[in-house]
C-alpha cells in the first residue's frame, strides 16, 4: 500500500524534545519557541511571529485582531478547509464566499469586488496548494475599500509572490496578518502547530497579550513591565516547547525536503503531461512559485475522478480528493444567501491528490502513473 502522507523524521526531532524536557521549561513560549519565531522573521521577512497550536488557531487570533463583531462580512473561497470560515463564524461574522479561478483553486480575485459592501471587514485569499492568490489585486481591493487582509498561507511554507512591482514576497508577509499550519500533512511539521504572522505593527502588542490567555506575561517575563495581570480577551494559543523543539528539527532541514518534494513534483508533472486528455495538471502563475505542498489532478467530470480513485485503490494507491464546497455545506447551506459558485463546485467533483511525502520513491511514483492511465 502506498499511503496518502508518510510524516518525516529529520532525525534530531526527539533529541531536541528531550533537551527541552531537560532544561526544565517544557510550556510555551522558551528557547525553542523563540528559535523557531526569529527564523521565520528573519528568513521570510515577516512582521511579528507567535507559534501556535493550529493554524485554526492562528486564524481565531487574526478575528480576534480586527475586531470582528457580529454581522461583519468576510470575503474568503468557498473551496477551503472550514477553519478558514469557523474562525470568523466564532465571532459572529457573516461569510461571503466567493468562486474559485478557472485557472487554480484560489479565489477568483475579479470576483472579489462586487461582493463588498459597507460591513465588509476582511478578505482571506487561501494560497492553494502553497500557490499565490494574486496578492496585487487583493491587496488593491483592500485598500481601496479600507479592508483587512489574512493570509490563509496553512500550506503556503517558503512559497513567494511576485508582485507587479517586480519584488519576491514570501507568502504571509504581505496581508496585514497571516496563518500557517505544521500539520502533520504540511511541508515541515509538527504533528499539530502552526503560526500567526503579523505584518501590520498595530496588532503586534495586542497579538501577544491574546496568545497569553489575554495577559501581558510575555511582558513581564522581559522585564518591561513589575508584575501581569489580565488585560484583555485571549485563550491559550501558544504550543508546549516539546512541539517547538519538534519544529525546529524539521526548520533545519526545511532546504532539503523542498529540494526533495520539488523533485518529487516535477516527476509527477513530466510523467503526465504527455499522457492524458481526461484531466488537467496544476497550472502554476507566472507571478507564484511551486512549494511542491501538493500534487493534484482535475478530471473531465466526478465520473472520471471516481473510476481514477477506484483504480488507484485496487492497485494499492492511497489518493484523496479534497475540499467540500463549504456553502453548500450542512452547517452553512441554509445561511448562504449568495451566487452559484460553478468554479468552487467543479473542484470539489473533480479535484484529485496523490500521494506527497518525502519518502515517496521513484520506484512509487512510476508505479502511480502507472495506475492512473487513460480509459
Amino acid at each position: 500500500m502506498i499511503g496518502f502522507n508518510k510524516p518525516y523524521l529529520t532525525g534530531n526531532e526527539t533529541k531536541y524534545i528531550t533537551d527541552a524536557v531537560a532544561s526544565g521549561k517544557i510550556s510555551g513560549n522558551g528557547k525553542y519557541t523563540q528559535m523557531c519565531q526569529n527564523f521565520f522573521k528573519n528568513q521570510y521577512g515577516f512582521g511579528k511571529c507567535l507559534l501556535t497550536t493550529s493554524c485554526t488557531d492562528a486564524l481565531e487570533m487574526a478575528a480576534i485582531l480586527i475586531d470582528i463583531q457580529p454581522d461583519d462580512e468576510v470575503i474568503m473561497p468557498s473551496y477551503t478547509f472550514v477553519s478558514t470560515a469557523n474562525a470568523f463564524v466564532l465571532r459572529g461574522a457573516k461569510i461571503i464566499f466567493a468562486d474559485s479561478n478557472p485557472r487554480n483553486p484560489n479565489i477568483d480575485t475579479s470576483k472579489i469586488e462586487s461582493l463588498v459592501t459597507s460591513r465588509t471587514k476582511a478578505i482571506i485569499p487561501v494560497h492553494y496548494a502553497g500557490i499565490a492568490c494574486d496578492m496585487d489585486s487583493i491587496m488593491d481591493i483592500a485598500a481601496r475599500y479600507n479592508l483587512f487582509v489574512i493570509e490563509d498561507a496553512a500550506q503556503a511554507v517558503d512559497s513567494f509572490y511576485t508582485g507587479k512591482d517586480g519584488k519576491k514576497k514570501a507568502l504571509g508577509s504581505i496581508g496585514h496578518l497571516a496563518a500557517f499550519s505544521f500539520h502533520e500533512t504540511k511541508n515541515i511539521i509538527s504533528g499539530e502547530g502552526g503560526m500567526l504572522v503579523v505584518n501590520d505593527l498595530q496588532f503586534a502588542d495586542r497579538a501577544e497579550i491574546i496568545w497569553e490567555k489575554g495577559t501581558n506575561r510575555a511582558a513581564f517575563f522581559r522585564g518591561e513591565v513589575d508584575k501581569y495581570g489580565w488585560v484583555d480577551i485571549g485563550s491559550s494559543f501558544l504550543p508546549s516547547e516539546v512541539i517547538a523543539a519538534f519544529l525546529w528539527a524539521q526548520i533545519e532541514c526545511l532546504d532539503e525536503i523542498q529540494n526533495k518534494r520539488k523533485q518529487i513534483w516535477n516527476q509527477y508533472y513530466n510523467g503526465f503531461k504527455n499522457r492524458s486528455n481526461n484531466f488537467k495538471l496544476p497550472e502554476i502563475p507566472a507571478y507564484a512559485t511551486n512549494n511542491a505542498h501538493m500534487f493534484y489532478l482535475v478530471f473531465d467530470s466526478l465520473e472520471k475522478r471516481t473510476a481514477c480513485l477506484d483504480r488507484l485503490k485496487s492497485n494499492g494507491v492511497n489518493a484523496v480528493f479534497h475540499y467540500l464546497s463549504l456553502h453548500k455545506s450542512s452547517f452553512y447551506t441554509l445561511k448562504y444567501l449568495g451566487n452559484d459558485l460553478p468554479m468552487s463546485d467543479l473542484y470539489s467533483d473533480t479535484l484529485l491528490r496523490l500521494p506527497m511525502y518525502y519518502e515517496l520513491s521513484e520506484n512509487d511514483i512510476k508505479f502511480i502513473l502507472d495506475a492512473v492511465k487513460n480509459e
